[in-house]
């Protein structure tokens, strides 16, 4: 009969066999090795971020100690090690969110089995409901010999199914959640992933730095007096670092006077320091140089920064087709413009200020004058005008990363390669003053 289908014995029987009223936890070796793992990535990356610690004292120690071959020295190794040890950490962190983000990914896969069985078992469920809904109390109790039978089976099956809609909804937010730690997870490897190709860079640096350091030992052969001597020489050279030239990102190459004027000019509306906002356009040049250049229909976010410049090359009457911007790397968006990397949708909110700075009306993003007032009055938001090195260097990262992303160790390079460039134009600035 209908009812003894529903009898409270076998239908608990059946969904307890097929693992629908039990939900037992799966995986919990593989979870196991995962959490033994991260807990040694963790120990490792902790390890690193020390000696990145140490080697930043030192480096900071060796600024400050007189010029001397020795000293020189010290600074190229501290750098270099610097520079491996980030690259090294950054590898760590991306493995370590790789290991998560499988974790998680296998206990949605197990949720997701789980889920699929729960809904076949309420769908059985629903059908058997509209079964018994279409014969009437009387067919039904009549149809079985004891009344209190009938009344037990009854309320059996609606507590089964009271309980299977509550493990299905626990499973579904169960999975609802654990898809937004993934997603999580997912954006945190992105920021990591989409260092790789500035990490390249950084190698390329570590290969300069040595170059730099073999270079000075074999031109000195270790001797102090002959450093002193080559340092001697370079101070009397002011007329050629006047004329050396400096690269410009999507602009000709102007002589470093000019852009030590430019740099000036934008220095006394911000309080930015001249050799800061030096160091800030080279490193960008440096940048984009390794990212290539594209064009505004391929490489830029639409509408976002497509429609801004469209207007900004309107009212300057330019080609937005023949205009430089940045390509567009593997992992984002590119169409920075000129020599401060401006996005279009950034540069509409400057334009006023750097107009009316510049008297420039509408400013031009590739115009040097223009780009070097912009990296001044956006180093000053971000808190460069303080004049202090450690708010100098934060600012350099906020003008990268934003302020979300300043203080994360992975972009840590940018601070410290900004600030090594304007160090260098420091010297230059010091020399030809």
């Amino acid at each position: 009969m209908l009812i003894t289908r529903f009898g409270k014995r076998i239908a608990v029987a059946s969904l307890i066999a097929l693992g629908f009223l039990v939900f037992a936890p799966t995986g919990e070796i593989q979870a196991q090795l995962t959490s033994e793992r991260r807990a040694e990535l963790e120990k490792e990356l902790a390890d690193i971020e020390k000696q990145i610690a140490s080697q930043k004292v030192i480096l900071d120690g060796k600024q400050r100690e007189r010029v001397s071959l020795e000293r020189d020295v010290d600074i190229l190794n501290a750098e270099i090690k610097q520079a491996q040890l980030s690259i090294k950490a950054r590898n760590l962190v991306i493995q370590r969110l790789t290991s998560d983000i499988g974790s998680k990914s296998k206990t949605i896969g197990e949720l997701g089995d789980k889920l699929n069985r729960e809904k076949d078992a309420l769908a059985e469920i629903v059908r058997r409901t509209h079964a018994m809904d279409s014969f009437s109390i009387a067919e039904v109790a009549l149809s079985r010999e004891d009344l209190s039978d009938f009344f037990l089976d009854v309320d059996s099956f609606q507590a089964i199914k009271s309980s299977l809609h509550q493990s299905y909804e626990s499973v579904s937010q169960n999975k609802k959640e654990t898809e937004d730690v993934k997603a999580t997870l997912e954006d945190k490897k992105a920021d990591e992933v989409e260092l790789k190709l500035i990490q390249e860079l950084q190698k390329k640096r570590v290969e300069e730095k040595e170059l730099e350091k073999k270079k000075l030992l074999a031109d000195t052969k270790g001797q102090e007096k002959a450093y002193q001597a080559i340092l001697a020489d370079k101070e009397k050279s002011a007329a050629s670092i006047r004329t050396a030239l400096f690269s410009l990102r999507n602009s000709a190459a102007i002589p470093f006077e000019r852009a030590y004027e430019y740099a000036k000019v934008a220095s006394a509306k911000t309080g930015v320091r001249p050799a800061l906002i030096l160091g800030i356009i080279a490193e960008e040049s440096n940048l984009g140089e390794n990212v290539g250049t594209g064009t505004w229909r391929v490489d830029m976010k639409a509408p976002r920064d497509t429609e801004p410049f469209l207007d900004i090359t309107r009212r300057l009457g330019l080609d937005p087709d023949k205009m430089p911007v940045s390509k567009k790397p593997w992992y984002g968006w590119g169409g920075a413009m000129g020599p401060a990397q401006f996005i279009p949708s950034t540069w509409i909110l400057y334009e006023d200020r750097i107009g009316e700075a510049t008297g420039h009306n509408p400013p031009n993003p590739w115009n040097p004058d223009d780009a070097f007032m912009a990296t001044g009055l956006l180093m000053m938001d971000n808190g460069a005008d303080k004049g202090i090195r450690a708010a100098e260097r934060l600012a350099a990262l906020r003008y990268f990363a934003g302020w979300t992303n300043a203080t994360k160790p992975s972009y840590a390079f940018y601070g410290d390669d900004v600030m090594a460039l304007a160090d260098k134009y420091q010297k230059l600035v010091d020399i030809i003053k």
